[in-house]
């Protein structure tokens, strides 16, 4: 019955802590950090985290609370299960804002979650049962800088579903059959033009100014490039100025040559791709406007990019590889535009993209779709149809939970004169098609035919492509179910970033449907793997001190697959 000499908040946190620790989970500060854990966040009460090593020490001791006994007495704190596929570490305490905002946020995603389908889930565990995880083993090497994002390489076994562990990526390349095979990498990031940052500067109230300056930003985005070194770059929002007095010359310095087109109207940024020139020879170089003055429609300045590239390596047919990016609009309320801009990309690449033997050559579509998954946008581009009758046109992308535009997407939704037909073909081509097929009316009946035709297609609200494409990434991570985000600031954290392609009949990585593609086709052998929008609060988000865009990069190789 003796009564404690001890204060009510230092008793609480003696219960606290038996109950939250038990004989086998003893907390050390004098045991060697583990550079694989998982962090709930950032715990207010302390001033800086507290590391749980993976082999826990049976000499352990109190930790020293150096926060505020107030803020420790009212938070409640846990940990959260640390696992071994994911590692990132934590930022020090100055990484927050100036405004004192919370490091940890919760956030409505937009309608990401109301977007999934159950075939989707299903995919999702026919992938998960494909995945071989493959932890890098000098991690710890380089897990020493404060407030890194680490993310992890995942293959796909091609011929077991055994866990297998590689040095390094190159590992997986490393066999007898190397020089029959091309494989490449192919990376998609939107970089943040610093125009638009600055114009857009509330949706990074959660960042340090100084943070946000191009000349701290642009050695960070330049050194994720070279350290990630994919053969292939797809950039976006790359402001013009700045790709004209530096980012040109350092890509070409490490290899590549670039492409790029601006965008047409006062916004100065654009796409680029920039591809290295020891894997691949350029054969043509097509940019797409979707401005079009004569079309009220498309009066949006945003760009698309088209390139065809040879593979420098000896093999049977001449094979070449179709490489697009861009960035649609982003508009939430005008899934219209985007779903023309859309139509007019995949009318370029079917122009450019064609064999000779009529099939298409592999094909790859990077960009910021501005897009959630699931969204009818997704899910036309990776099923290849959409009807489109009755769909509001703030439904189209997905990004608003409770979209504002109501309004009725029209029957059809570009006019004629855009020159695309409904299968998102240019429509001469198609024409040309048909005639080459031995399709030839006699000049009145022509006439006629034109006209059914023309009146049959503005009845029809369906919309079609002939690329069976699949996503390189799942968009939820298979054992819990979490969105995969890859854009995370002040205002939303979901995934707008896609790497889409054309994949081979052995790819086990493909989505159900892609098996019948096209000439040969390509393999997706392995990812970066993305975080959810927890793992990126732990961080502050995006950007922060190492990760200088308001995106992650996306990373996947590829092998080229002929038939």
């Amino acid at each position: 019955g003796r009564r404690s000499m001890l204060p009510r908040h230092v008793q609480r946190l003696g219960r606290d802590w038996i109950a939250h620790w038990n004989g086998s989970q003893i907390l050390t500060l004098n045991s060697p950090v583990s550079s694989c854990m998982r962090w709930a966040g950032q715990y207010p009460w302390a001033s800086s985290p507290l590391p749980v090593p993976v082999d826990f020490s049976a000499n352990w001791r109190l930790p020293p609370f150096f926060g505020p006994w107030r803020q420790f007495q009212n938070s409640n704190w846990q940990l959260d299960n640390f696992t071994q596929s994911s590692c990132f570490h934590l930022p020090n305490s100055s990484m927050k804002s100036e405004g004192e905002e919370p490091l940890t946020k919760k956030r409505r995603l937009s309608g990401q979650h109301d977007t999934s389908t159950p075939e989707e889930e299903t995919e999702f565990s026919n992938q998960k049962e494909v995945l071989c995880l493959s932890v890098a083993q000098n991690e710890e090497k380089h897990s020493s800088k404060k407030g890194t994002v680490k993310r992890h390489w995942e293959y796909f076994c091609q011929h077991n579903r055994t866990m297998k562990i590689f040095e390094n990526k190159e590992t997986d390349q490393s066999n007898t059959e190397s020089e029959a095979k091309f494989d490449f990498t192919v990376m998609s990031y939107n970089i943040l033009s610093q125009n638009l940052l600055e114009d857009n500067s509330h949706l990074y109230k959660h960042c340090r100014q100084r943070l946000l300056i191009w000349t701290y930003r642009f050695p960070n985005i330049l050194q994720e490039i070279k350290q990630l070194d994919a053969d292939v770059l797809c950039l976006q929002e790359v402001q013009e100025d700045h790709y004209r007095t530096e980012i040109k010359s350092s890509l070409e310095s490490l290899g590549y040559h670039c492409e790029y087109k601006m965008r047409t109207g006062r916004k100065p940024d654009g796409c680029a791709i920039c591809f290295k020139t020891s894997k691949f020879s350029l054969i043509s170089s097509n940019p797409v406007e979707f401005f079009r003055h004569d079309i009220p429609l498309l009066d949006r300045d945003n760009v698309g990019l088209v390139l065809l590239l040879q593979p420098r390596f000896h093999c049977k047919t001449n094979a070449a590889i179709c490489i697009a990016n861009t960035h649609l609009l982003y508009n939430p309320r005008r899934g219209d535009i985007k779903l023309t801009q859309l139509a007019m990309l995949l009318a370029e690449i079917a122009s450019v993209a064609p064999q000779k033997d009529g099939t298409f050559c592999p094909i790859i579509i990077c960009g910021d779709f501005n897009s959630v998954p699931g969204s009818p946008l997704y899910r036309f581009i990776k099923e290849g149809k959409l009807n489109y009758e009755g769909l509001a046109i703030g439904k189209v992308s997905g990004q608003e939970q409770f979209p504002r535009g109501q309004r009725i997407l029209s029957i059809p939704i570009w006019p004629k004169k855009l020159g695309i037909s409904q299968n998102c073909v240019y429509e001469i081509k198609q024409q040309q098609k048909e005639e080459h097929a031995g399709e030839k009316l006699e000049a009145a009946k022509l006439d006629n035919t034109q006209e059914i035709v023309i009146a049959s297609e503005k009845l029809s609200s369906k919309l079609q492509h002939h690329f069976k494409l699949s996503s390189v990434y799942s968009h939820y991570f298979p054992e819990t179910g979490i969105p995969e985000v890859t854009t995370c600031h002040s205002r939303s954290a979901v995934t707008v970033d896609y790497i889409f392609y054309s994949a081979a009949n052995d790819d086990t990585a493909a989505q159900p449907g892609a098996e019948d593609s096209f000439h040969g086709g390509l393999k997706l052998l392995g990812r970066l793997a993305l975080l959810t929008e927890k793992d990126l609060w732990t961080v502050n988000g995006l950007p922060n001190e190492n990760n200088s865009s308001d995106h992650l990069p996306l990373l996947a190789e590829f092998r080229l697959i002929e038939r």
